[in-house]
């Protein structure tokens, strides 16, 4: 028996549906994990009749509703506490870089979306300004955070993979699959422990399991 449900979109592109899923497990949360086909237009029907907004990931559990990341993240933290910092201002920290993310970086979420299909495969064009600012203050975020806490573990905020790593996980992703360059040592270092965090293959595989038609002509042609 389990105490509610989390429904989430395809694995092969839902970043969003992958910070959810990865704070609902680190919480260790009894669910479900229902699996909804993206239509890739943004008014996947299904979604749209569950979703408050019309939008994944979505999360019932004991009760309680809720459908956006960020809030999900804030739940979860309530069940678990470890997924933010334990001392009050380097928690305020970890919960602006996890906002930051939650709402900015736009020009590299359009260029370069979340796609499982690619590996290693840089966009043919010059990136933009905008997305190369982007890439920027990610890499001045992990650089900074990896020589701070070098010594404690290697996830942004020491030992524990918390919300904040939840947040960037997908721009790991990204990172890999368009290969990035420009980064820093610790940059690119940060980048493979998430990659290849358990949590993190267990989601790779699967959606590598999802069915073929799921598969989105946009995202799936993305030249190299």
């Amino acid at each position: 028996m389990t105490d509610g449900r989390l429904v989430i979109g395809t694995r092969r592109y839902s970043s969003w549906s992958l910070r959810g899923w990865l704070c609902v497990r680190r919480a260790g949360l009894s669910v479900t994990v229902e699996t909804l086909r993206l239509s890739g237009t943004g008014n996947t029907a299904e979604i749209k009749a569950l979703s408050p907004n019309g939008c994944v990931p979505y999360l019932e559990h004991n009760g309680a509703i809720l459908w956006d990341s960020l809030s999900i993240a804030e739940y979860c933290a309530e069940l678990a506490p470890d997924l933010w910092p334990t001392e009050r201002c380097t928690r305020a920290q970890a919960r602006s870089f996890t906002a930051e993310m939650h709402s900015g970086f736009r020009a590299l979420r359009s260029t370069l979306p979340m796609t499982l299909g690619r590996e290693g495969c840089p966009l043919p064009t010059e990136l933009s300004d905008d997305v190369r600012s982007d890439i920027a203050r990610i890499n001045a975020i992990w650089t900074k955070q990896r020589c701070q806490y070098a010594q404690e573990g290697p996830y942004l905020f020491g030992a524990t993979f918390g919300n904040v790593d939840a947040m960037f996980a997908p721009v790991v992703l990204r990172f890999l699959s368009y290969a990035v360059s420009g980064l820093s040592q610790e940059a690119q270092a940060y980048m493979q422990v998430i990659r290849h965090h358990p949590l993190m293959q267990e989601w790779v595989h699967d959606a590598q399991q999802e069915p073929k038609e799921w598969q989105l002509p946009q995202y799936e042609n993305i030249p190299c």
